[in-house]
């Protein structure tokens, strides 16, 4: 099937063919007519098979030119990031068409995204949060809006956006059509889905968990974080297939960790992107990977979402993450449009119950490789591993308070002084003679 055979008009497939775009994806053929037919829809599709363009072709396609200055397509996504890439994708597919685009953010400073709204426009993709600030100030007017996206629902959980997520579905009207979009699907997802439509087509262009046909998964046993940095070392150094490696760590801590101990090795062609990094800083970094200034990239889970790089090699679990959907999310930033691609896990003893979670959702075996004899083991603990007891998983943001015991010091002479300290009511009848109040009136007339 080609783009030609769709229901296309002809401004689109002229992007289309700019974009040297021909033949649509499983999941973009299989969405196409239920989404014009103006049907809810959840699709599930792996990473890197289309599904934004799944989503933007028919809604651009149903789209009309209309005088108000009110947004008629919402699209809500989880990161920053995945943000900007919508919005390029939306500007790429309407070169041809008078549609305005505005992307909103938390994270920085509201007021030009204010202006940029209220200035009117047609289709307003952001993060749920600011756009319910946005809302709530008057300036994002929602009743114009018939179509809601959302896309990686899971990921909108998996952050916290449950609540964010309902408030900015309360604000919007009644008659509006829901496309619902992820790579993976669980029963806490199903049950958001089913409190915002009743009735939904699903479409699957692959089971939810399936594992990716491009991708060749293999996984290295490694004790400790010492340990994995030699061999991650010794792999960017001996395997030159690496030409752009994405690296997972499991917090920000042990990313930054990371980074140090691999950056005077690798100099300017290693980056760390994550959530606590500047605005600007993620663009760049983001940039710098996809020219290919960084050969290699140290990421959180938080950026697996949003990170939409090109040509990725290989991508590296320095720590196997403890959630199995997260693991298919990760290893999708390779293997993209066709391509073929390689995810290696560092696989320690603590990630085993780990490993068979995402062995059972994938159902397919993670082949384990022998350690290499001439990469170093190291029994030495950095101090974030011999904290790892104390922390939960993944809740990096933890932080652990010093014990305390009873104060060792003898009390300052000022404060151990003993309260002589005479009542205001017993100074008035010392000085005065008689009683301050009528109740102590009626108590002396007595006596």
């Amino acid at each position: 099937m080609l783009f030609s055979d769709l229901n296309l008009n002809k401004t689109l497939l002229n992007a289309l063919d700019e974009l040297n775009i021909t033949e649509p994806t499983a999941i973009q053929a299989k969405s196409f007519a239920p989404i014009m037919s103006g049907k809810d829809i959840v699709g599930i599709s792996q990473t890197g098979t289309g599904k934004t363009f799944a989503f933007l072709l028919p809604t651009l396609r149903l789209w009309k030119f209309s005088k108000s200055p009110n947004a008629q397509i919402l699209i809500i996504v989880p990161t920053r990031e995945l943000v900007v890439q919508i919005v390029d994708a939306i500007n790429s597919l309407t070169t041809y068409m008078s549609v305005h685009t505005v992307g909103v953010y938390g994270g920085t400073n509201m007021r030009p995204q204010l202006i940029a709204v209220e200035a009117g426009l047609d289709i307003v993709v952001g993060t749920p949060g600011r756009l319910v600030d946005l809302i709530r100030t008057g300036s994002l007017k929602t009743k114009g809006i018939k179509r809601v996206i959302i896309d990686e629902v899971d990921e909108m959980l998996n952050l916290g956006f449950r609540t964010q997520l309902k408030n900015l579905i309360d604000f919007l009207p009644a008659k509006r059509q829901h496309l619902m979009f992820s790579a993976t699907m669980t029963e806490d997802v199903e049950e958001v889905i089913n409190g915002i439509t009743d009735y939904y087509t699903k479409i699957e262009a692959a089971p939810s968990g399936a594992p990716l046909e491009n991708i060749e998964q293999i996984g290295y046993p490694a004790a400790n974080f010492n340990t994995k940095a030699n061999l991650l070392q010794h792999l960017f150094e001996s395997d030159e297939t690496m030409t752009k490696v994405l690296v997972f760590a499991k917090t920000k801590k042990l990313a930054d960790a990371l980074f140090e101990r691999m950056q005077p090795h690798f100099e300017e062609t290693i980056g760390i992107i994550h959530s606590s990094k500047s605005q600007n800083n993620r663009f760049k970094t983001v940039a710098s990977f996809q020219e290919g200034t960084f050969t290699y990239l140290i990421a959180t889970d938080i950026i697996a979402r949003g990170l939409d790089v090109s040509k990725v090699t290989h991508v590296i679990n320095f720590d196997l993450t403890d959630t199995a959907e997260k693991y298919i999310h990760r290893i999708g930033r390779t293997g993209r449009s066709e391509q073929k691609g390689i995810a290696i896990s560092f696989i320690s003893e603590d990630d085993k119950p780990y490993q068979l979670e995402i062995e059972e959702l994938m159902n397919l075996k993670i082949d384990l490789v022998p350690f290499p004899e001439n990469v170093e083991v190291s029994d030495e603990l950095i101090p974030l591993e011999e904290l790892k007891d104390l922390i939960p998983h993944n809740l990096h943001k933890v932080k652990i308070a010093e014990p305390t015991g009873p104060a060792f010091h003898e009390k300052s002479s000022k404060n151990s002084k003993i309260n002589n300290k005479i009542r205001h009511v017993e100074l008035m009848k010392a000085k005065y003679g008689k009683p301050r109040t009528r109740g102590d009136k009626f108590q002396n007339k007595k006596k």
